[in-house]
């Protein structure tokens, strides 16, 4: 009862533009955070007439989480041309010299059509040589947690990425199944116990296995390994059939730039499906992209320095993903960057980039509506979670928004659903 009470008072005193509405509205909000025991911010704006229709903390900072992909989209759709640079490289005589720009597709296991690199090698008559000498990122970014390096949404940056930076291990009851096939040979095998277990090492990609004794059903792992140089050379030889060698201080008189994939099909799973390791990788090939080093701090600078002095509040910005709990924004800094990003890419191209509530990504099964009325971007951290875009009413506007809710102790879905109840009511009266 006292949740109904709220959101008629809520629902009644959204549209009046009086002080004494916004104050009530105001109360509405406090009382939402005493019921979450969290700390939320909103704020609502009118793109076309240029108008903040509410904001509630729009300009307290918050833990961003994958909503600092925004700013990645935005510097990808800035810096990156319509196609990803997928290596760069110099023919001299016989040989082959070839370094990775970032580009996460290469045999990445999603529905990338990345073979221009893979075949460009792999058809090569010359011998293959790799660099690397412009990755100046660490592995796991600044600010993640270091007990995640075992799951694939913490998967290592590298300069040359192969299969998404993870491998997969298949047991179905008798038989262990790993690809690649290289980290077979790092499996040690123990004692069995009830179901099975798969364990890589903190520092290394030397993996334990326990096999099940009452396995009833076929278990599938998917690990982040350890990246390195030395891994990506064995792992590029294997896959190609072929040696590959590194070269060290080799001069770059002169190179080309062979690309692989549409960057929008990066976006897309970046966008939609919410995949750190794309975005991290999106900020290292900006980075390269404006000098000849790997850093994302080249990117975030960048960016800060020269398209994003006129947000609101300056971002405390720190990797391509929002892994890091060192990221800091406001939700009027995320709403002006919508809108920065509305006026210049075209809607049909920049809605079908983004999760569609009811229909795509990570709210697919949320905010569900025909026709659908939230396109944007979801973030979420233990307890932490975010989602802005846009909100089309049933008027036909199109408004912008930034929910932020941070610090709760609850599980996310409580969290979720006085979302869907506040923007569906958005929906209907605007």
């Amino acid at each position: 009862m006292i949740r109904s009470f709220i959101f008629l008072l809520l629902i009644s005193t959204l549209f009046s533009c009086s002080p004494v509405s916004q104050k009530a509205l105001n109360k509405n909000f406090k009382s939402l955070e005493a019921k979450l025991h969290d700390h939320t911010g909103f704020m609502l704006y009118d793109p076309v007439e240029k108008k903040e229709l509410y904001s509630y903390q729009g300009g307290q900072y918050f833990t961003p989480a994958s909503n600092t992909k925004i700013f990645t989209l935005y510097t990808g759709l800035l810096l990156l041309g319509d196609s990803v640079p997928a290596l760069q490289y110099l023919e001299k005589g016989d040989s082959l010299i070839f370094r990775g720009t970032g580009d996460p597709s290469f045999l990445y296991p999603l529905a990338f059509d990345s073979r221009n690199a893979f075949d460009f090698l792999k058809t090569s008559n010359k011998q293959l040589f790799i660099v690397e000498d412009n990755f100046y990122a660490t592995p796991l970014g600044p600010g993640w947690a270091w007990s995640d390096y075992y799951y694939t949404y913490s998967a290592e940056r590298s300069a040359f990425p192969l299969y998404g930076n993870y491998f997969t291990a298949e047991y179905n009851g008798s038989k262990l199944n790993v690809a690649p096939r290289l980290f077979a040979y790092d499996i040690s095998v123990g004692d069995s116990t009830e179901e099975a277990e798969l364990v890589r090492d903190l520092g290394s990609n030397k993996i334990s296995f326990l096999p099940g004794r009452n396995q009833t059903k076929p278990e599938t792992w998917e690990v982040p390994f350890k990246t390195g140089v030395a891994l990506t050379t064995s792992l590029l030889s294997d896959t190609l059939g072929k040696k590959v060698t590194v070269l060290k201080n080799s001069r770059w008189d002169s190179k080309r730039t062979l690309y692989s994939v549409p960057a929008d099909s990066l976006y897309k799973v970046m966008m939609q499906e919410s995949d750190n390791f794309i975005a991290e990788q999106i900020l290292l090939m900006c980075a390269g992209i404006l000098s000849d080093s790997l850093d994302p701090e080249i990117a975030i600078v960048h960016m800060k320095e020269n398209f994003l002095k006129d947000l609101p509040d300056q971002p405390v910005w720190v990797d391509g993903s929002g892994l890091s709990r060192f990221n800091l924004f406001t939700p009027r800094s995320i709403v002006k960057l919508w809108e920065k990003i509305y006026e210049r890419v075209p809607r049909e191209r920049l809605f079908q980039l983004l999760a569609i509530g009811g229909k795509t990504g990570t709210i697919r099964n949320w905010y569900k509506n025909d026709p659908p009325y939230i396109y944007g971007k979801t973030g979420t951290l233990s307890n932490n979670h975010t989602l802005s875009g846009y909100l089309v009413a049933r008027s036909g506007k199109t408004l912008i928004f930034s929910f932020m809710s941070n610090n709760f102790p609850a599980s996310s879905i409580a969290v979720r659903n006085e979302m869907s109840t506040i923007l569906k009511s958005l929906y209907e009266h605007y």
